[in-house]
């Protein structure tokens, strides 16, 4: 999913609680699910930010260099401005795009 141009709200959206639990039929078993998609997708977006700031890195740079570098600010404030990795599981899950099993139940939920 592409992060950047996701419909997704970066406030604070009321959710109705009875929606959100409907396919597990459990709110903590549903909490779970989103922590981990966010875990991931907060993985993923610090590699990616690193990526991209790897390539300013110098190791000869001095203080005033480094205070200097506009591409380098311009990056991270765009990072900074992206919805959180939360608010990105939540509507994942309200889309049903994640894929999630319950190996106790046995239950397996698959994107459509």
């Amino acid at each position: 999913m592409d992060y950047r141009k996701a419909k997704i709200p970066v406030s604070t959206v009321t959710r109705d609680l009875d929606k959100l639990y409907s396919s597990t039929g459990n709110i903590y078993e549903t909490v779970a699910i989103v922590a981990k998609r966010a875990n991931q997708i907060n993985v993923e977006i610090k590699q990616e930010l690193n990526r991209k700031l790897e390539e300013f890195s110098n190791l000869t740079d001095n203080l005033e260099e480094i205070f200097e570098n506009r591409e380098q600010i311009e990056i991270s404030r765009f990072y900074e401005k992206l919805p959180k990795s939360t608010l990105i599981a939540l509507q994942e899950y309200h889309d049903n795009e994640i894929y999630y099993r319950n190996p106790l139940t046995g239950v397996e939920v698959a994107k459509p």
